[in-house]
C-alpha cells in the first residue's frame, strides 16, 4: 500500500487532521507537536484522541509523524537552549505515547561555532537523557541540507550521532529529498548509489520515513528551499521514482511543499498516486 500524506495544522486536534487527510486521499499525515518556533504545547484531549483512533482505523490511517519545533537545538553551547531542547524532548516523547507506536522527527541541531564532533556528542547526550526503554515511539533524525553549521548534512554525521546513543533501537532516520539533494546527493541521476551509500553508512533498516519535497536549488547548494513536486530542480519523474523504488516504496511519504491550501496537496498526492500505480 502506498502511504502518503502531508504536513497539517494540529490546531484543531487529531480527529480534524485525520479528516483533512482523508479529504485529499491521504492515508497518513505530519504535524508539529507545538508552535514550530517553540513555546508551550497544547493540552491533548483524551476524547479527541479516542475519536481520532476510531476514525483512523476506519479510514486506513496507521502511521503518523510528529515534527519537533525548529528551535530545538540540543547541540547548542548555551545551557538555556539545551535545557529547552531537553524539556521539549521529554514532553513531546511523553505526549507521543497517547498515540503509541508512531514516529517523532527532529532536526538534529546546529554547531554554531563549535567543532561538529562536539555538537554531535551533545545531540547524542540529549537523546541519552530523553529516550526511555519503555517508549513505543521511534525518534527520527532528519537528513539536512548542510546549511550553515547544521548537523546532519552527511549520512556520516547522522551515523555518528546514532553510534553514541545507548537506546539506539528507538532511533531511526527520516530522509528529506530536498535536503539530501541540496546537500549534494544525486537522487536524480544515481538514486541506487545514494541508497547504497545510506545503507553502508547508516543502514537502510534505520530509514523509517521520507519527506518528499522538490527543491528550488541546484544540487549541492546547501540552501534548503522546498518547491512543489515537479516545479523544482529534482523534478516529478525523479520524485515519483523515489516513491516507486523497491527499497523505499513501503515507507510513509510526507509532503512539505509550499501549498497555501489543502487542495494543492491533494493535486500532488493524486499525481503521485497515479505515477505509483503505473
Amino acid at each position: 500500500m502506498f502511504t502518503i500524506g502531508c504536513h497539517l495544522s494540529s490546531a484543531k486536534g487529531y480527529l480534524h487532521m485525520a479528516k483533512d487527510a482523508v479529504s485529499i486521499d491521504a492515508n497518513t499525515f505530519q504535524f508539529f507537536t507545538r508552535n514550530p518556533r517553540g513555546g508551550k504545547a497544547k493540552e491533548i484531549d483524551p476524547k479527541d484522541v479516542a475519536a481520532y483512533t476510531a476514525y483512523a482505523s476506519e479510514h486506513g490511517i496507521a502511521r503518523i509523524l510528529a515534527h519537533a519545533p525548529y528551535t530545538l537545538n540540543p547541540a547548542s553551547d548555551k545551557q538555556q537552549t539545551r535545557d529547552f531542547a531537553l524539556m521539549v524532548l521529554a514532553e513531546d516523547l511523553g505526549r507521543m505515547e497517547e498515540t503509541p507506536h508512531q514516529l517523532y522527527n527532529m532536526h538534529p541541531g546546529s554547531a554554531v561555532g563549535q567543532p561538529h564532533e562536539v555538537a554531535i556528542a551533545k545531540i547524542a547526550d540529549a537523546l541519552n537523557q530523553s529516550l526511555l526503554p519503555v517508549q513505543t515511539t521511534t525518534l527520527l533524525l532528519e537528513t539536512m541540507s548542510g546549511k550553515g553549521s547544521e548537523i546532519g548534512g552527511t549520512f556520516e554525521e547522522l551515523a555518528a550521532i546514532i553510534a553514541q546513543v545507548d537506546l539506539d533501537g528507538h532511533v531511526g532516520v527520516c530522509l528529506d529529498t530536498c535536503h539530501v539533494w541540496d546537500a549534494g546527493y544525486d537522487i536524480v541521476g544515481d538514486l541506487d548509489g545514494v541508497l547504497d551509500e545510506f545503507d553502508r553508512v547508516i543502514g537502510l533498516d534505520r530509514l523509517r520515513a521520507v519527506h518528499l519535497n522538490d527543491s528550488m536549488n541546484a544540487r549541492g547548494s546547501h540552501k534548503d528551499r522546498h518547491a512543489r513536486i515537479g516545479e523544482g530542480e529534482i523534478g516529478f519523474e525523479a520524485l515519483a521514482a523515489v516513491t516507486n523504488h523497491p527499497k523505499l516504496r513501503d515507507l510513509p511519504f510526507y509532503l512539505e511543499t509550499p501549498n497555501p491550501t489543502l487542495d494543492g496537496y491533494g493535486e500532488e498526492i493524486a499525481a503521485l498516486r497515479k505515477a505509483h500505480a503505473a
